[in-house]
């Protein structure tokens, strides 16, 4: 409740990224409450040593950005 989504991405080297169209094709796979408001591009996502996504880090660093 009160969570608003937001997408952080990486590319694949040498594609680009249409936020419009990103939206769009998630609106179609997505419900309406999950498809994501703000979209952000990234190099590198936080991981493990053993690869997986540190969603705890993003989580923070976003909330922290929202706050100030």
């Amino acid at each position: 409740m009160g969570e608003v989504p937001h997408a952080v991405v990486t590319l694949k080297p040498g594609t680009t990224l249409d936020p419009e169209d990103m939206v769009a094709r998630l609106s179609t796979r997505l419900a309406r409450y999950k498809v994501p408001r703000t979209l952000e591009v990234v190099d590198e996502l936080p991981r493990t040593a053993s690869g997986k996504v540190q969603k705890h880090l993003l989580r923070r660093r976003y909330d922290e950005e929202t706050r100030d």
